[in-house]
């Protein structure tokens, strides 16, 4: 998807799964004699927001607002407010039927709820940073522009229990998409009663999910999550409450889990080669791809030159040893990338194989200095250009991401050693800045970074079709654009077409490079043994806590 995110707004994602590691602490003893299960958290940053249709991420607040699905493991659409939906023949309508459910303040959640949700989200001031996931949807697309009135958006209510949306194109993933907490409920009597207070404060909010909030009041460094005992399938859920403290400092979080008061801890990649080995580390994927982003509209004609050529872009990338990048530079169990899209984010639904090994294509992304050299010599003899001095654009607030500092030495002194005649500057500016200079072109190559909305490869494909808001280096190759065009259209409802198209695309853009993939993140945690059933995804609402507990 055209995720408005990219690096800035993924890396929030990466804190905000750092925030959901589950810590915690043993079992206490409840009013009742019962051992009450209370899991400690660390959240990496302040929670910023609990309105739905203004969030930036919804990392944590997935586990207090619910869709018509939850996310489960593996990516896999579960149970939500819906107990039954039916699709129409052609894939445009989908008729949901809701289950018996409630706010957490006892109201009965009903289908105008949905939709007075989707027409508060999409509704052009409320500014909705996703407000563009909902395209496909009947009108979604005119709305966000302002053409139409939000009201003409493609969902409908004819009874409290029944909820019917309109596709303007069948989406094939729209399942997973109605996972995500943005499509679900608000309630629209209580949006009114708080007004402008509403969602500033948890208790100016009523919630849909497992969990409610209690103690956030917009800024502070602490908060709960409590069990919501209205919550339709409440007798699932085994948290008595989750309590979150921001602690920002990775060793901080370690002396904590080291002394019993955290159940796990988010390892820096200078902590991993000491605790690899440890009975209690594990490592949680995540879809977050970085990568070297193209300006393909440089005003600079030398540059252009340079940066329009495919065999540079394919000496670059055959130059890097990507295999060295994450195991011994970076050295935080990070994932060597097959192409743009993650791994561990789709599999082939009838064979059942990772999207990552299909879209695998040789000569692309493998470390081979003898032909990196030859397209690079190529690419000097074809452009004229001998010489060039390309300036490499990284974010990194106040140098605090070591990790970025550490990928563009490594970049600067790989591409500068093997490709005679490039010289690399590094450009390190605040992550806002650098994202504002990516928007407005003022780049030659970006370190960029993109993570998945939701379980599908068209997440990732979208960004570089010619045009789209998040091209930022205005790439642009018409086969590329054919081929996921068919995959949202033509071949929408033929699922193995659909991947032949998605496969076809990532093998051509990895022939041309454009994007240089660069390496896939990984989180390193030590993790008490107690700590049972978190159920962690590659994308969407990662971390799921319904059927979490302290054993």
């Amino acid at each position: 998807m055209r995720n408005k995110r990219l690096i800035i707004s993924g890396l929030l994602v990466a804190a905000l799964a750092i925030g959901l590691a589950a810590c915690g602490n043993k079992k206490a003893a409840s009013s009742t004699g019962k051992s009450a299960q209370v899991l400690n958290l660390p959240a990496a940053a302040q929670l910023n927001t609990i309105d739905i249709a203004t969030s930036t991420g919804y990392g944590q607040t997935g586990n207090v607002f619910e869709s018509f699905y939850r996310l489960g493991e593996n990516g896999k659409v579960t149970p939500g407010l819906a107990k039954a939906v039916k699709t129409s023949a052609d894939g445009l309508t989908y008729t949901f039927t809701l289950r018996d459910a409630k706010w957490s303040n006892g109201d009965a959640i009903t289908a105008q709820d949905f939709v007075y949700s989707w027409r508060r989200t999409i509704t052009p001031s409320t500014k909705s940073e996703y407000a563009y996931l909902f395209d496909g949807i009947k009108n979604a697309d005119a709305i966000n522009q302002g053409k139409m009135n939000p009201d003409q958006i493609g969902i409908a209510a004819p009874d409290a229990k029944t909820v019917v949306i309109t596709l303007e194109k069948p989406i094939p993933y729209f399942k997973v998409l109605m996972a995500y907490p943005l499509f679900g409920p608000q309630n629209q009597k209580v949006i009114e009663k708080y007004g402008k207070k509403y969602a500033t404060n948890s208790k100016y909010m009523v919630y849909s999910g497992p969990f409610k909030i209690t103690g956030w009041k917009g800024t502070n460094n602490t908060w709960q999550f409590v069990k919501n005992d209205q919550y339709w399938d409440a007798d699932k859920v085994k948290l008595d409450k989750i309590s979150y403290t921001v602690v920002s400092n990775a060793q901080t979080s370690l002396d904590l889990y080291q002394n019993g008061k955290l159940d796990l801890s988010q390892l820096s990649q200078e902590q991993v080669p000491t605790y690899q080995d440890d009975k209690e580390y594990t490592q949680y994927p995540y879809s977050y791809v970085s990568y070297l982003s193209y300006n393909f509209a440089s005003k600079d004609e030398t540059k252009k030159k340079i940066l329009t050529n495919q065999n540079v872009r394919l000496a670059i990338s055959l130059a890097l040893d990507r295999a060295q990048l994450t195991k011994k530079v970076l050295g935080s169990g990070s994932l060597v990338p097959t192409g743009f899209v993650s791994t561990d984010l789709a599999k082939n639904p009838t064979t059942g194989e990772d999207f990552s090994k299909a879209q695998k294509t040789a000569n692309t992304m493998d470390y081979n200095l003898k032909l990196a050299k030859s397209k690079w010599a190529a690419a000097q003899s074809e452009t004229g250009v001998k010489k060039v001095a390309l300036t490499l654009l990284a974010g990194n607030d106040n140098g605090d991401d070591p990790s970025t500092n550490i990928v563009v030495q490594y970049l600067k002194g790989q591409l500068e050693k093997e490709l005679t005649g490039l010289t690399v500057k590094i450009r390190t500016v605040p992550t806002t800045v650098a994202s504002t200079e990516r928007r407005d072109g003022n780049f030659d190559i970006a370190l960029a970074g993109w993570g998945a909305d939701f379980n599908d490869p068209i997440s990732f494909l979208q960004i570089p079709e010619t045009g789209t808001s998040y091209n930022y280096g205005q790439y642009s190759n018409k086969e590329y654009d054919t081929l996921v065009e068919k995959a949202s259209t033509a071949d929408a409802n033929n699922e193995k077409q659909r991947w032949q198209d998605l496969v076809a695309a990532s093998q051509l853009l990895s022939k041309d490079q454009g994007v240089t993939p660069l390496y896939q993140s990984v989180y390193s945690y030590m993790q008490n043994k107690k700590v049972k059933g978190i159920i962690h995804n590659t994308a969407g609402t990662q971390w799921n806590y319904k059927y979490a507990y302290i054993k």
